[in-house]
């Protein structure tokens, strides 16, 4: 019963993230919208951060969890937009609130996580293998900045899907992105 509470607290923030910012949203009126009462809101959760903290871990955590490789930085790209995407509006109106650290601090573990995943795909088996490790940070570095830099971009523009589909282009006109982490991996050796 008091994972299905939870649940229906979540659901019903989100149901009302979709239709107004946050600064709109009080706890009152998430009991009302599921049907509890305050106590049973803060026995779950102590505060309104705290559910939104835990709701954007979950979503963070279930992008990742479905794709557990990579094989292109475009890949990457499309799975952090993924995360943001899931619920348009409730994203804008968390990154556009006090919560923004919050968010971002999730999709940059996101990014992060994408990022490592395609660059290991890259490395695995190659004669660079063994000697790279200290440098793979660094190209993991580059490459999460980069992803999160325009998943950022396109959060500032309301995440305008025209928007999406340049950054795709950007990275397709990259086609040789692999034989590029490989070169700069190398060279660092």
């Amino acid at each position: 019963m008091a994972s299905f509470t939870r649940d229906a607290i979540k659901e019903a923030f989100i149901r009302l993230l979709e239709e107004k910012p946050l600064s709109d949203i009080t706890v009152k009126k998430i009991v009302e919208e599921c049907g509890i009462n305050r106590n049973s809101f803060y026995y779950h959760f102590q505060d309104m951060p705290a559910l939104i903290e835990e709701i954007i871990r979950e979503e963070s955590d279930a992008v990742i969890e479905k794709y557990p490789s990579v094989n292109s930085i475009v890949d990457c790209f499309d799975a952090t937009t993924e995360f943001a995407s899931n619920h348009r509006r409730a994203i804008l109106h968390i990154y556009r609130s006090t919560n923004r650290e919050l968010f971002e601090r999730y999709l940059m573990k996101t990014c992060a996580y994408f990022v490592r995943r395609y660059v290991e795909n890259i490395i695995k088996g190659s004669d660079i293998d063994s000697l790279i490790e200290k440098n793979t940070d660094l190209v993991v570095s580059y490459y999460k900045c980069l992803c999160f830099g325009m998943v950022i971009d396109w959060l500032d523009s309301g995440m305008k899907d025209d928007m999406v589909q340049a950054f795709r282009k950007i990275f397709q006109l990259k086609v040789d992105t692999s034989d590029e982490v490989a070169r700069i991996l190398k060279e660092q050796l």
